[in-house]
């Protein structure tokens, strides 16, 4: 199903090949302009450690990603992680739990003083929650390359976890 919705690559891994680390989120902190202004991202989403006993509690992921560049719509691709998710809780793999790239673009602006407008949709960054994204795609096989001009065409991965 990611592939039919336009993912370039997809991956079934065990979920132990998930990596989370501490670090990652400060990356979120101190970095990142969106730091504490949507509601997927920190401070609102699960601590590294937090989903790091998430992960342990499921067997297999699927890692999966888009190619960049002009041309992707980040809402859309938010929207599929969440039909994608919801077509394997249909399946009956109802622990079913997605986490996406970067931040949440199903709003313009996020109002934080408030619940999520989109609670259908809105899944947290794959970053927020302290996944090391670079060695969760080595441990699947999935090249993924630092970003390092604007002519460069980024790879937004996504992540499924399934038991």
């Amino acid at each position: 199903m990611a592939l039919s919705q336009g993912a370039s690559e997809a991956k079934l891994i065990p979920a132990r090949q998930v990596v989370t680390a501490e670090w990652v989120r400060l990356k979120c902190q101190y970095g990142c302009p969106g730091y504490g202004k949507r509601l997927c991202c920190p401070p609102y989403t699960p601590t590294p450690e937090a989903f790091s006993r998430v992960v342990g509690g499921y067997r297999r992921a699927l890692v999966y990603s888009y190619r960049g560049g002009k041309r992707a719509k980040r809402g859309d691709m938010h929207r599929g992680l969440a039909e994608l998710e919801r077509a394997a809780f249909l399946d009956g793999w109802y622990k079913a739990f997605a986490a996406g790239a970067g931040p949440c673009r199903l709003c313009k602006e996020c109002d934080t003083s408030r619940l999520c407008r989109h609670p259908y949709e809105a899944r947290p960054s794959m970053e927020s929650c302290g996944i090391d994204v670079y060695a969760t795609c080595r441990n699947a096989g999935i090249k993924l390359d630092v970003v390092t001009c604007p002519e460069d065409t980024p790879k937004y991965i996504h992540l499924l976890l399934i038991d």
